[in-house]
């Protein structure tokens, strides 16, 4: 499992702290030891077809007992239908072990789902079914002609009223037809019920059959992940039940401590392999919905990785997380009157406050407007956005403003630079968006996301990258990111998006921020009643 290196890496120095699993720039070994990886690949005609669909890898960089280096590889899920492959490292627990308990509990469960199937197909219960539906279809059409009826007498009463006939025969004629109406609708209800107890007696049994299934199922997955016992540097040991009892789920997500990452420590621990560097990267297409570029680097996953990576990082040496290190300097104040002030808010810097202890726009404007009444942040940017930020000094104004924000009143540009040249000079994305559950905070192109529009111009196209204003419609999270880096957007993701990027960072220098720029605000002031245009050129 352990493979060595196939090129002098005597003159690279080696990190001075393990890699912080979740925001990395992959250190030149990690990079490395993935491209022996992927011409490993290559050379495995049988899973071309397989990996071009797109699959997670990993590589750890690891020094044995004689102080050689090395480096193991691994594979997120299973490769080829098969959890065990000779130049990875194991799975944490092979679930796919013949005569495993796992295996049994599935084949329990699949016996379960043919029954199901077989009941739902059964002539007893397709007949039942039926007879229900014809019984409802029936009364509808009963009902439907009995109210056309009486329609037409109650427009003929209203002649004969006019015509001044005696309105007690008028009022008995609608008496009678209220009265059949309740007749018919208690005899629709009597017969309807009928077939409803015949087909609840075959559905008590399909119900009782699921919730059987569900039972099972539960059981067999807790079963399963109290087999996954996880190691740290310290030799400590938890299962992931454990680990996922504190999350806000308060279990382990399907497909937990079945990624990469967790699979390379694990089998270091166990081998008494020092840990210097991991990186994990994508191979093949990108997901549907989803931004993955070829051979690219990612960060470990949120919702599956960081309760378990969390444990195993225990007892090592680890990087600062980047995020928590960055200290952006103080906004510039670019327009300010009594009631409103507009900041070039920096690359770094939160818009409110959050977990991070990164410092917020919203403490910078309380430290420096203690008189402001109540909430000052009227809009927010993304952490990595720099640009234009409007801020209100009292909560009548900050209302005011945020109505013109609510209902799109508010012109807005930002400016980008894309990595990648795009043909078409002006135009319109419209990909609706979601939260990627498992992969916070990433969002993710899907149908029944909410609509997000963003209109373009390309200003200039130099050395294979786009220089564009974007005008977005819509202002939801991430979303000129991913409308540029998605394959149905732009194609081209911004310069130095470690998310939607091809890389964590850009041209591996750490210092390169995201490309991405509010540049212009434009607004009706709410006292003065005239059009306010603020403009902040991008320094990029």
């Amino acid at each position: 499992m352990l493979h060595r290196f196939q090129v002098d890496i005597s003159d690279i120095a080696l990190p001075e702290r393990f890699t912080w699993p979740f925001h990395y720039e992959p250190h030149r070994l990690s990079c490395l030891a993935a491209e022996e990886v992927q011409r490993y690949l290559q050379s495995r005609v049988e899973w071309q077809e397989e990996i071009a669909q797109g699959k997670m890898f990993g590589v750890l960089v690891v020094r044995d007992g004689a102080g050689d280096l090395g480096f193991l590889a691994a594979f997120s899920g299973n490769l080829g239908g098969e959890n065990i492959h000779d130049y990875f490292v194991p799975p944490i627990y092979d679930m796919l072990k013949p005569g495993d308990f796992f295996r049994r509990g599935e084949a329990e469960i699949s016996a379960i789902n043919r029954t199901i199937a077989d009941y739902c197909s059964s002539e007893e219960y397709v007949t039942a079914r039926q007879a229900l539906d014809d019984v409802k279809s029936a009364s509808e059409r009963e009902l439907a002609e009995l109210k056309r009826l009486h329609k037409e007498r109650k427009e003929a009463r209203d002649v004969r009223r006019k015509k001044r006939e005696s309105e007690s025969v008028l009022i008995a004629e609608s008496q009678r037809d209220n009265a059949d109406m309740q007749r018919l609708k208690r005899a629709v209800r009597e017969k309807v019920a009928v077939q409803q107890q015949l087909f609840d007696t075959q559905q008590q049994h399909l119900s009782e059959l699921k919730m059987l299934r569900q039972q099972l199922s539960a059981s067999l997955q807790t079963q399963l992940f109290e087999q996954f016992r996880i190691l740290n540097a310290r030799g400590e040991v938890k299962n992931l039940c454990e680990l996922f009892a504190s999350t806000p789920q308060g279990a382990p997500p399907a497909g937990a401590g079945e990624c990469a990452a967790p699979k390379l420590l694990q089998y270091a621990y166990l081998h008494h392999l020092e840990p210097i560097a991991m990186a994990e990267f994508w191979q093949g297409a990108s997901p549907r919905g989803e931004v993955r570029h070829h051979g690219s680097f990612y960060p470990a996953c949120n919702s599956k990785c960081k309760p378990i990576l969390m444990h195993m990082l225990e007892g090592l040496d680890v990087e600062d997380n980047p995020l928590t290190m960055i200290a952006p300097p103080e906004p510039e104040v670019l327009w300010e009157d009594e009631w409103l002030v507009a900041i070039n808010k920096p690359c770094g810097m939160l818009s409110v406050d959050g977990k991070s202890g990164v410092r917020s726009v919203e403490a910078w404007a309380h430290e420096r407007y203690p008189e402001a009444t109540g909430p000052i942040i009227i809009h927010r940017l993304d952490q990595s956005t720099s640009g234009i930020l409007l801020l209100a000094k009292d909560k009548d104004t900050h209302k005011a403003i945020q109505v013109q924000f609510i209902t799109r009143r508010v012109e807005k540009q930002y400016t980008a630079l894309l990595d990648g040249e795009v043909d078409t000079l002006i135009g319109e994305i419209d990909l609706s968006i979601k939260l990627d559950y498992e992969n916070r905070p990433r969002q993710m192109v899907s149908a029944d996301g909410k609509r997000a529009i963003t209109e373009y111009r390309v200003v200039a196209v130099e050395d294979g990258r786009t220089r564009v204003h974007f005008y977005p419609t819509t202002g939801r999270t991430h979303q000129l990111r991913l409308h540029s880096a998605h394959r149905h957007g732009l194609n081209a993701p911004i310069v130095g998006d470690n998310i939607y990027g091809r890389e964590c960072y850009t041209d591996g220098d750490s210092s390169h921020r995201l490309c991405l720029h509010a540049s212009m605000l434009e607004f009706v002031h709410p006292h003065t009643g005239k059009n306010v245009k603020i403009v902040s050129p991008a320094e990029f």
